[in-house]
């Protein structure tokens, strides 16, 4: 019988000084390449990297960014013997609708911050009271501060989170957001929860159809193909190192948060609608509490092994294969995978698809206000 059990306290993320101060050490430490990469072409900038650094060891305001993240209620629970971090913020209006919210790599929780207060109390942000969401935003098990367990992958972390949403918080139905790796466990749980799960949104349709439904492929549909294949070609290293042998990337990255920043940074550069400067869509502050939270959970290493459990033991789709819960897509022109409508409506049962003006893959980070509003807009037919 599956099994949940809350902590009562609420969870505060807390550092000692002394690991702060021995990472300011280990980034004042750090030792550079011999062969300096003066752009982005080949990976991180070594310019970009050093200010960075140097401003996380003598500049960055440890202090607040952790309040920050402490200001909105965090808890942990055990779910299915696996320990759960999560943030739960209730809406405040007349009948507000349960919402989880899943992050995907390189991010984490942080992601989602700045758009908690909007989707949880439209009012105060000069929107409807009936807007209205009760928040959810789990720590993809690996990731932050929920426990890791080998073998976990997208079928077995959906279970979590509507363990997670239905026993431990009590929501008989809900409706789930995601992109990246939380696109896939979104619609695991559109496709395997379906009793539970009113409707999903997606920000990256990851979910393919069986090749018994890629008949009569339209020239987007085909064309699309092709972008993917000349993507993979140049843009999927990481995937390949961390889907095979993320152990030995493990050891770089936990042993210097110079190595980890470069990693990181690289995709949120890439991955983004930042026109070439990151700042342009993220606050150098933003950008590095997100590198602290990973840095100090220790867990950019654990967070790489989801590339390899999956897999391993990947989610394959079959002839039969629907996701027909309600989904809605907001298609941003940076995202790296795009494919058109009509192949997601192949596997997923598409109600609304918004081309958006801009982003990226980050979207509640680049720009929360159209987030929040195509959420608000998609859901209301749900409620």
């Amino acid at each position: 019988m599956p099994s949940s059990r809350v902590v009562e306290d609420p969870f505060r993320f807390t550092v000692p000084p002394a690991e702060i101060d021995q990472l300011r050490t280990r980034l004042r430490q750090t030792r550079w390449p011999g062969v300096a990469s003066l752009n982005w072409e080949l990976g991180t900038d070594e310019t970009f990297l050093k200010r960075l650094c140097e401003y996380w060891a003598d500049g960055f305001d440890f202090t607040a960014a952790i309040d920050a993240i402490n200001a909105v209620p965090g808890y942990l629970a055990e779910v299915d013997g696996v320990p759960l971090h999560y943030l739960h913020v209730p809406g405040n209006g007349p009948s507000p609708l349960p919402l989880i919210l899943t992050h995907g790599w390189p991010s984490s929780y942080v992601e989602f911050l700045d758009v908690i207060g909007p989707l949880t109390d439209p009012a105060r942000y000069g929107g409807d009271p009936a807007d209205a969401f009760s928040v959810v935003v789990p720590s993809i098990p690996g990731f932050g501060h929920s426990g890791f367990r080998p073998g976990l992958n997208v079928a077995s972390i959906a279970p979590l989170w509507n363990g997670l949403m239905t026993r431990v918080l009590g929501y008989e139905s809900y409706v789930a957001q995601g992109g990246d790796w939380g696109g896939m466990i979104t619609s695991r749980l559109g496709y395997s929860h379906a009793e539970s799960v009113r409707a999903i949104h997606l920000n990256l349709v990851g979910l393919s159809p069986h090749p018994s439904r890629r008949t009569d492929l339209s020239d987007a549909e085909l064309a699309w193909m092709s972008e993917m294949s000349a993507w993979q070609r140049t843009e999927t290293g990481y995937l390949e190192i961390q889907s095979t042998k993320p152990q030995t990337l493990s050891y770089g990255l936990s042993d210097s948060p110079a190595g980890t920043a470069a990693w990181i940074v690289e995709k949120f550069r890439s991955w983004s609608d930042c026109q070439g400067d990151l700042y342009n869509v993220m606050t150098r502050d933003k950008l590095l509490t997100m590198l602290s939270v990973y840095w100090f959970t220790h867990t950019v290493e654990t967070s790489v092994r989801i590339y390899a459990e999956e897999r391993r033991n990947p989610w394959r789709t079959t002839p039969d294969t629907f996701v027909s819960v309600p989904t809605g897509v907001s298609h941003y022109p940076y995202e790296q995978v795009r494919p058109p409508r009509e192949w997601a409506e192949r596997v997923y049962n598409v109600q609304y698809w918004q081309e958006m003006q801009r982003g990226g893959h980050f979207p509640a980070l680049e720009d929360p206000g159209p987030f929040v509003a195509t959420l608000r807009d998609f859901f209301s037919r749900y409620r």
